[in-house]
């Protein structure tokens, strides 16, 4: 099926503004995501941003970007203006995968993708065993709930998202930012009024399910951070340092 990956990005991120171009081994965060998108050769990338400043970043290190508008109140809406702009009309599937997760794994987007067609999935996403119970209690990290226990043969279906959960819920996950839509299902979910749910939230996967449609979740090989915080940006900066 063919698919195209959309990173939707914009500097004015509340927790840390400026965060899409903050600099690790001399390379922007989005143009890392860019360039780890890339590699999973599943189908084109672009970076959709609000931004000059991104798009031209993002050019500049041989990637391919479109500007699009300020005004979305959600990164799927942007996505979606970016797949109209793009005037692909033969795309079957659409990855919304988050600018701020360096460190998302190639092989978890070539799975993803697998699982869809497979599947015949509405919506897909990744989620990951919490190792630390710490991080129930923390409203960055976003926790899913499955109808049933999370394996690398399945792809479970979403009951519920939170940003805190009890540590004796059953089948509780870190949520991992990133999202595969059939095109005419991203359509259906932007045409959707934002429900009082996501926004109470600020969870806009809690429209899909308010609106019955099925997310699925495949288990994540590893961990993908997001950066979130200023903390979350320097212990991301470690990892890559380290590794490189």
């Amino acid at each position: 099926m063919k698919t195209l990956i959309i990173i939707p990005s914009r500097l004015s991120a509340s927790r840390l503004p400026g965060k899409p171009l903050l600099k690790i081994n001399g390379l922007s965060i989005i143009s890392h995501v860019f360039k780890k998108a890339e590699q999973a050769d599943i189908g084109q990338v672009y970076v959709a941003a609000e931004d000059q400043e991104i798009v031209d970043d993002v050019k500049n290190n041989g990637g391919k970007a479109i500007l699009t508008s300020n005004k979305h109140k959600t990164g799927t809406d942007r996505i979606l203006e970016a797949l109209k702009k793009l005037g692909k009309s033969d795309i079957q599937l659409v990855m919304n995968l988050q600018g701020d997760e360096p460190l998302i794994d190639i092989e978890d987007i070539k799975n993803l993708k697998k699982r869809m067609i497979e599947n015949k999935s509405e919506i897909g996403t990744l989620a990951f065993d919490i190792k630390n119970e710490v991080l129930f209690d923390n409203k960055n990290i976003v926790k899913v709930i499955t109808d049933e226990k999370l394996e690398r043969s399945k792809f479970s279906k979403a009951i519920n998202f939170m940003r805190e959960s009890s540590i004796n819920l059953k089948n509780t996950y870190h949520h991992i930012g990133i999202y595969c839509y059939q095109t005419d299902i991203l359509k259906k979910f932007c045409s959707l009024k934002q429900s009082q749910n996501e926004l109470e939230n600020k969870l806009e996967q809690l429209r899909a399910l308010d609106n019955g449609i099925t997310i699925n979740v495949a288990l994540a090989r590893a961990v993908s951070h997001g950066v979130d915080t200023e903390e979350d940006f320097v212990a991301i900066k470690k990892i890559m340092e380290y590794k490189s």
